[in-house]
């Protein structure tokens, strides 16, 4: 079983014909630096949009770009500190300056692992201005842009989990932004009146820097192989025994900010493997 970070190869992406899908247009993607965040900066780019790449790791947001370059795609890195309102209202202000705003994926994230008696609220304040606060403000000031353009439609995709449908013990913190990630699309869609619209996506377990690191030490503690880790640990509750792709998951923000996609208002896509409705 390969547990290594996938490349990201042009035939893997999800190439999609939309009108809305030029250089003109702009989509903002947060945690661009790895993981589903560069996939999705790729995957955007390769299907023609002009993707504003936001994350606070300069060196690896800016092979994002480079991986999108090398694709035919077009990213430009803007160094962000999502817990600082002033680096959200330049990012987003720079992204205006690159066309017309039309997308935003949120999908930075950090995990924790503590129970609810002694979690750090330091930690609880981190994630949840990283992972709640910093896509409902990203939200607020590129909804305008989208308004004003040409046919005043736009997309906002938020990155939830599995954890947006069922809460796992240590990991309070997570369960909560994710839900609170739902309930934002949601409320962006009820306002949206059909022209913008908001969806989640929920995946289980993928292949990203995050989940991948976690695997020897796991593997160590519990005496077994890293295979096993991810089979019987890892994907003990999902059908499909392998975990994602970074693309797969970039892949479902193409989709969901595409034409194909109209009638996805405030829904949440839920790609798990199985993991939360089979059992």
């Amino acid at each position: 079983m390969d547990i290594s970070e996938p490349v990201i190869r042009r035939e893997d992406i999800l190439v999609l014909t939309d009108e809305r899908f030029v250089r003109g247009n702009v989509c903002i993607v947060t945690g661009a630096a790895s993981g589903i965040g560069r996939a999705t900066a790729v995957a955007a780019a390769v299907n023609g949009l002009t993707v504003a790449a936001l994350d606070i790791d300069n060196k690896r947001g800016e092979e994002t770009c480079e991986i999108a370059a090398k694709l035919g795609g077009k990213a430009n890195f803007i160094e962000t500190d999502l817990t600082k309102d002033t680096d959200i209202e330049r990012a987003v202000q720079k992204a205006s300056e690159m066309g017309t705003i039309k997308f935003l994926a949120n999908i930075a994230g950090i995990q924790h692992i503590d129970s609810v008696e002694n979690f750090p609220m330091e930690k609880y304040d981190l994630m949840h201005r990283i992972m709640l606060r910093a896509p409902f403000y990203l939200s607020k000031l590129s909804i305008p842009y989208m308004k004003k353009s040409k046919d005043g439609t736009g997309v906002i995709g938020n990155m939830a989990s599995v954890h947006a449908h069922i809460c796992t013990k240590n990991k309070p913190v997570y369960n909560i932004t994710k839900f609170g990630l739902r309930a934002l699309a949601q409320s962006i869609s009820a306002e949206g009146e059909g022209k913008i619209r908001g969806f989640t996506i929920s995946a289980g377990y993928v292949k990203t820097p995050l989940a991948l690191n976690q695997i020897p030490d796991q593997a160590k503690q519990r005496g077994i192989t890293p295979d096993e880790v991810v089979r019987d640990v890892m994907m003990g509750r999902s059908q499909v025994k392998e975990m994602m792709s970074p693309v797969e998951v970039g892949n479902l923000f193409v989709f969901g900010f595409s034409r194909f996609a109209t009638y996805l208002v405030g829904g949440d896509l839920l790609f798990d493997g199985g993991m939360v409705l089979t059992y």
